[in-house]
């Protein structure tokens, strides 16, 4: 009798688990078998991003080149849950977007979707990110400076507009 209980508690046991698997893959609705590794690293606690990758986007982006670097980031970042990899995907967006006459409006909304995203996966969404290299360090100056880029006002229409600085 002792062995068949226990059978029953198993089977039960594995049922649950099963209905919470099918639950879980519903709610996240990963597209790949990589999203779905990633997606339950995350979830457990042990997700970390491919720092080779993430290192190599950073040379690109010294290198101005944005496009691929961000490209690279992605893939070192599958799961977009890495704070600091969505701080320098935001970056390369202003980057890329910002003109001395004018500011690409899709590019630069494109990086405050991404430091949104850096803000909201920082514990204290106060990130701050410690490189000699940038001119903005905090995510929260880099998201405020994007969105000034998006307005429109009547300061776009300043001729000394063009002896400002990129950051």
């Amino acid at each position: 009798m002792r062995r068949q209980t226990l059978i029953s508690a198993l089977g039960i046991a594995w049922t649950i688990f099963y209905a919470a698997f099918v639950v879980w893959l519903y709610a996240t609705a990963p597209q790949t078998l990589a999203e779905i590794t990633t997606q339950a690293s995350s979830a457990v606690g042990t997700y970390q991003i491919d720092q080779a990758r993430f290192d190599a986007a950073r040379e690109l982006f010294r290198r101005e080149q944005h496009r691929a670097a961000r490209d690279e980031w992605a893939r070192a970042d599958p799961g977009g849950r890495d704070a600091r990899t969505q701080f320098y995907i935001a970056y390369s967006f202003y980057r890329e977007g910002w003109g001395r006459l004018y500011n690409d409006d899709e590019l630069f909304r494109q990086g405050i979707e991404a430091a949104s995203r850096a803000l909201s996966l920082s514990p204290e969404s106060a990130l701050t990110i410690d490189d000699p290299e940038l001119k903005m360090h905090a995510a929260a100056e880099l998201k405020a400076e994007l969105e000034q880029g998006v307005e429109r006002t009547w300061d776009d229409l300043n001729p000394l507009k063009m002896t400002r600085e990129r950051k």
